[in-house]
């Protein structure tokens, strides 16, 4: 699914031991693109594809979209670009590989551009996509797989870990479907930018190391609404152990009792096999290694560690805000990374019901679902895992760690984030609801909130207290936010037809509308009737009344957090400490996204370069954060959206950035 911007109108352990001491497999046949080459600053790079060797590859060189029964990736070509020339590179994730990437020159931009562009191929590099299904929006969608993405191989680092490096947007794969295979620039900037934020917020997640665009151009229509336009092919070079997901092991599904879809390697439980033994034994060893002679209990660990990781991930996304936007099974990683960046979104106004994805019309994937969701995902994988894992046993699991892991470690986060260091008490879960329920009900900016709660004191005095009230007031939600938000979305024709259709036929009101969000819209046109009466002098008051009594009931924990403390200054440098570094600054906000996209599209790439620098110091002061966005100003001067860049990266959005939709 693209994401775009607009406004509304193993093999057993012996074989895997035999497999990583054979040679890494050939270089991919010269043609087109060019073949491998060596020379150069990326000749440092050493493939060694394991899974290639180690899980079944097809045997037809047939490029062109079809199904792919018996294997797990298929081997592809990726499709050349007309002058490709790279859009952004980080330094940080292309260390993984061991390149030195500080300030590239010129010379290396241009051999960045050539390779990770896939018009040239890496010596080692064995081009290929992989095969997955997946439960899209909760049917089940039967074959999927790499359609847009090509993965080059793995790259051992400086540090002995193994890199996958994948090509996003390099072409036509068996998998492409309907599709061509390409990404362009709006959708690749924002992965780009988000996985490497997402990282230095410290979530895990797959990398991106570089961003590449091109004059190659395809055809999009951005919202499904007929008005299609011309867009630059983009690809992104993205960086992970592995990009395997739950989706992997839904290939062997039978046909679906709801979609009668099924996967490609039906009653092909000997592949099963040779995925389990591949992912435990190269990314779970010390599971291996305990469970060596006893399959179900090695597959039951496994299961039980993904179902943790994948609760601990989630419990970081609520913390910070992040909607994913499409959680589907083929987008859940089999090592707990968040991946596929789609249609991303981190909520400004704080909204629990909030969706970031103007293509789920049912709210599916909204912001308070997530936990849920990924719960839901991970029994579709347990049913994957059978024979190998019987259900009976994954379905305990699931049911004995998954919320607890959750409500553990959202707690544990949540503590930090409010500074409660010292005591660890019941009612600290009913401190962080509440606080959560005043941003709701004060529109309150998630993010600038919970950063301006380390300079609140325990012993403000009542001068002190408002001024620190000014700060938070201005972190909320005007009366015209208020309107802006909740301004009804259907047409009153539509609401009216529905609401007899759901009366006359409920039958066919269930194809194509729910109760749920007829309700919603009724709420949306009663609460929006409600702020026509609003004065801005009413909603200050009224927010001002709930942040009182909310900081009360703070200040009070607080006191019991330092009434055990011999140094109060002491506790109190130390709170602050910890709530600035789990309390960012900077997120990757809509508006700061789509600033950095128009620049580019105008040919100026230096406000995503800025944008990227700034994302790795999210917790700080950064104190060039003045000089990158003067200079933005002025090198943008000539696009027409200039004067949005001089805004400050922390600044709570503007109005317009409330009319962006991302599908």
């Amino acid at each position: 699914m693209a994401a775009a911007l607009r406004r509304r109108s193993v093999p057993s352990p012996r074989v895997l031991r035999a497999a990583m001491q054979r040679p890494a497999g050939p270089p991919s046949r010269p043609g087109s693109p060019e073949g491998a080459e060596g020379g150069g600053w990326l000749s440092a790079l050493r493939f060694d594809n394991l899974a290639l060797r180690s899980l079944p590859v097809d045997p037809s060189e047939d490029g062109a979209p079809r199904a792919v029964p018996g294997a797990c990736f298929a081997r592809v070509r990726p499709t050349p670009l007309r002058n490709p020339r790279l859009v952004a590179a980080s330094p940080p994730a292309l260390a993984l590989l061991g390149l030195e990437a500080g300030g590239l020159e010129a010379e290396r931009e241009a051999e960045a551009a050539l390779y990770f562009s896939g018009n040239r191929l890496l010596p080692g590099s064995e081009p290929a996509a992989h095969c997955y299904c997946g439960h899209q929006f909760g049917s089940f969608a039967g074959q999927l797989g790499d359609g847009a993405a090509i993965y080059l191989g793995e790259v051992r680092g400086p540090r002995g870990a193994r890199w996958e490096l994948q090509l996003k947007g390099a072409g036509i794969t068996p998998f492409s479907r309907q599709a061509d295979g390409r990404k362009v620039l709006r959708s690749s900037i924002r992965e780009f930018l988000c996985s490497e934020a997402m990282f230095h917020l410290g979530i895990p997640t797959t990398r991106a190391g570089t961003c590449v665009t091109s004059d190659s151009e395809v055809v999009r229509d951005v919202f499904y609404d007929g008005n299609p336009k011309k867009e630059r092919c983009t690809v992104v070079l993205r960086i992970a152990p592995t990009f395997i997901r739950f989706g992997s092991f839904e290939i062997f599904k039978p046909p679906d009792e709801y979609t009668g879809r099924k996967g490609p390697s039906v009653n092909r439980n000997d592949i099963r096999i040779q995925m389990l033994d591949y992912v435990i034994g190269t990314f779970y060893p010390e599971i291996q290694e305990a469970h060596a002679d006893n399959s179900i209990q090695r597959n039951a660990a496994f299961f039980r560690e993904i179902t943790k990781r994948t609760a601990r991930l989630v419990a970081e996304w609520q913390c910070v805000g992040f909607c994913h936007g499409v959680l589907n099974t083929d987008n859940m990683s089999i090592v707990g990374l968040t991946i596929d960046y789609g249609p991303f979104g981190f909520m400004d106004r704080y909204d629990p019901e909030h969706i970031c994805n103007g293509s789920d019309n049912t709210g599916r994937y909204a912001y308070n679902k997530q936990p849920e969701i990924c719960k839901w995902n991970l029994g579709k994988l347990a049913e994957a895992l059978v024979p190998e894992l019987p259900l009976e046993i994954s379905e305990l699991i699931l049911e004995e760690e998954y919320d607890a892991e959750f409500e553990k470690h959202y707690l544990q986060k949540m503590r930090k984030k409010l500074g409660l260091i010292q005591l660890e008490l019941e009612e600290d879960s009913k401190l962080v609801s509440e606080l959560l329920e005043t941003m709701h009900l004060t529109g309150g900016d998630f993010t600038n909130i919970f950063y301006l709660l380390s300079s609140f004191s325990v012993d403000t005095d009542p001068s002190g207290l408002e001024d620190f009230l000014e700060k938070l007031m201005s972190q909320c939600a005007s009366v015209e936010e208020l309107r802006v938000a909740f301004r009804p979305q259907m047409d009153p024709r539509q609401l009216s037809m529905m609401l007899m259709l759901a009366q006359s036929n409920p039958q066919l009101f269930a194809l194509i509308g729910t109760k749920a969000s007829i309700n919603k819209e009724l709420e949306r046109i009663e609460q929006f009737s409600k702020l026509q009466q609003l004065t801005a002098a009413d909603l200050l008051s009224r927010n001002k009344r709930h942040w009182t009594e909310w900081l009360e009931k703070y200040r009070v924990r607080l006191h019991k957090e330092v009434e055990n403390v011999s140094d109060g200054d002491a506790w109190n440098t130390e709170r602050v400490k910890v709530m600035n570094s789990n309390n960012p600054k900077y997120i990757l906000r809509n508006y700061i996204a789509q600033n950095a996209i128009e620049a580019a599209e105008n040919g100026d790439f230096s406000e995503v370069r800025n944008v990227l620098k700034l994302l790795e110091n999210p917790f700080q002061e950064t104190e060039d954060c003045t000089e990158i966005e003067e200079e933005t100003a002025s090198t943008a001067a000539a696009c027409a959206q200039a004067t949005r860049s001089r805004l400050p990266y922390c600044s709570k959005p503007p109005l317009w950035a409330s009319e962006l939709c991302v599908t």
